[in-house]
């Protein structure tokens, strides 16, 4: 195999539902209540997003499902100690505690979304849900907003870890990570002696 070759990871679904996430979460973070319109657009995209990815985790090509990422807690805390002691394989696809992170992130963007439409419909009497809670009691207001803004600072975190994840596992290759989410390749060596700390990418 020449040096250089590379290899097909992920599909242009996956790619584009990633990139599209980035930016919905990005949009929804800063925009706030002071751009609710944008916000709320926002919301229903990651929300939409989330949608597309589930099914796509099941159907789709081999590294963007669930089976081929999805290890028991056990496998990513073994992992996660080989880790610690400079001795993680590489994976060409997700690691286990990756697989752990986009099932946290899969639950968490609609439980955000979810909690934004519901403020959304008490306090404005708007959205999908307007005919299901208008009228509620100013207390389920006051909780559905801040379970949404805790969720909020939840995915941030998520999202941080994500990142330093990737500048990591990039320097440590010397693969860009973040040009393989683009072209969706990377180098198809077999280095079993490589290490990895990639913790996820949705």
């Amino acid at each position: 195999m020449q040096r250089n070759a590379e290899i097909r990871v992920w599909d242009p679904l996956v790619r584009t539902l990633h990139w599209g996430l980035a930016l919905a979460f990005t949009i929804a973070y800063l925009s706030g209540d002071e751009l609710l319109d944008l916000h709320t657009l926002a919301g229903y995209a990651a929300f939409a997003i989330v949608l597309v990815r589930l099914p796509w985790g099941l159907i789709g090509s081999r590294r963007a499902r669930f089976s081929d990422f999805v290890r028991p807690p056990r496998v990513a805390l073994r992992y996660l100690g080989d880790l610690l002691r400079g001795r993680a394989a590489r994976h060409l696809g997700h690691n286990p505690a990756g697989g752990l992170m986009i099932l946290a992130l899969l639950v968490a963007i609609p439980l955000m979304a979810l909690t934004g439409m519901a403020t959304l419909a008490v306090e404005e009497g708007a959205g999908p849900l307007a005919g299901l809670l208008a009228g509620s009691p100013h207390w389920l207001a006051e909780t559905l907003e801040e379970t949404h803004e805790v969720l909020a600072n939840l995915l941030l975190v998520l999202v941080l870890l994500h990142i330093a994840g990737v500048l990591v596992e990039s320097l440590l290759h010397r693969e860009n990570l973040v040009r393989a989410m683009f072209t969706g390749n990377k180098p198809a060596r077999g280095d079993a002696k490589s290490k990895s700390t990639t913790l996820c990418v949705v």
